[in-house]
């Protein structure tokens, strides 16, 4: 088996190692062992195609990963967002600022006073935002 052909499995299988740990940490590897391929008709000595392998590797993961990251990972809205905010529900205990309960679709979910008014239990509540799994809410006045 030829050099080029061994860096082009490598890279292959950082690939598909990728796919499985959607990281963007084995994408690295992977590049490095695709540019290693074609370098490796040229230079024929193991030792520094593995040299060059770690070297490409090492500045793919300083330089080319932060800006893969920030272009991938872009702050998106939650299903949480998308599925319960603007909702209109019941108190199921009452809610202040500290403590309270709502129930959405069948699942309770702890909620808070948005502006710190006690809301009483029962009274109809709309969903203002959430913070990770407490849901903020303000009164409704019928």
């Amino acid at each position: 088996m030829h050099l080029w052909q061994m860096c082009g499995i490598i890279g292959i299988a950082f690939l598909i190692f990728e796919m499985f740990t959607p990281s963007l940490f084995f994408l690295n590897f992977a590049l490095a062992a695709f540019i290693c391929a074609p370098v490796s008709v040229y230079i024929k000595n193991p030792y520094t195609l593995i040299i060059l392998f770690f070297v490409l590797s090492f500045v793919s993961f300083v330089f080319l990963r932060p800006i893969l990251i920030k272009k991938f990972n872009k702050e998106t809205e939650t299903g949480v967002n998308s599925k319960y905010i603007g909702q209109i529900v019941k108190a199921d205990e009452e809610i202040s600022d500290s403590h309270g309960v709502i129930n959405i679709y069948g699942e309770r979910w702890e909620a808070r006073s948005d502006n710190g008014e006690t809301i009483p239990a029962g009274s109809s509540v709309k969903i203002v935002r959430n913070e990770s799994i407490i849901m903020y809410v303000s009164a409704i006045n019928n």
